[in-house]
């Protein structure tokens, strides 16, 4: 068994990203169930590249797919709360990056849960992994931790 991950920050993180949570996303113990949070994830990184014109869901040549999630929670968040996700890059590679993401309490300082995800890029068709574009690995590098 690993150890357990040092609670982080706001200062933590780049970009923020609020989302309110939906009735469906409670479970029968009246809180936001794990695997939202993996939703959340994607949300906050995906709505960056898109928002930043790195992506087009429907027609990029070059697209990023996850290899790897990972996700520790501190506290439980609810309906009808707001969530804020912050997204920082932890680790840049050739083809590949890292993503920091905590879930923050609307105003929070510390995260309510804080998690990894990977993206390698690789062409569309194919599926073959490619270098990340320039103009996206800048980006990337400007919300580095």
């Amino acid at each position: 068994m690993s150890e357990r991950q040092p609670r982080l920050a706001r200062t933590d993180f780049r970009v923020f990203r609020a989302i309110p949570t939906r009735w469906h996303d409670n479970d029968v113990f009246g809180h936001v169930n794990n695997a939202v949070y993996y939703g959340w994830f994607d949300t906050a990184v995906n709505a960056w590249l898109v928002e930043g014109g790195f992506l087009d869901p429907a027609t990029s040549a070059i697209v990023g797919l996850v290899v790897e999630t990972g996700c520790t929670y501190f506290e439980s968040v609810a309906f009808p709360e707001t969530v804020e996700a912050g997204i920082a890059v932890e680790r840049l590679g050739n083809s590949s990056v890292t993503y920091r993401i905590g879930i923050f309490r609307q105003g929070g300082e510390q995260v309510a849960a804080q998690g990894r995800f990977t993206h390698v890029y690789v062409e569309r068709v194919g599926q073959k992994p490619v270098p990340i574009p320039a103009p996206l690995r800048a980006a990337m590098a400007s919300i580095q931790s």
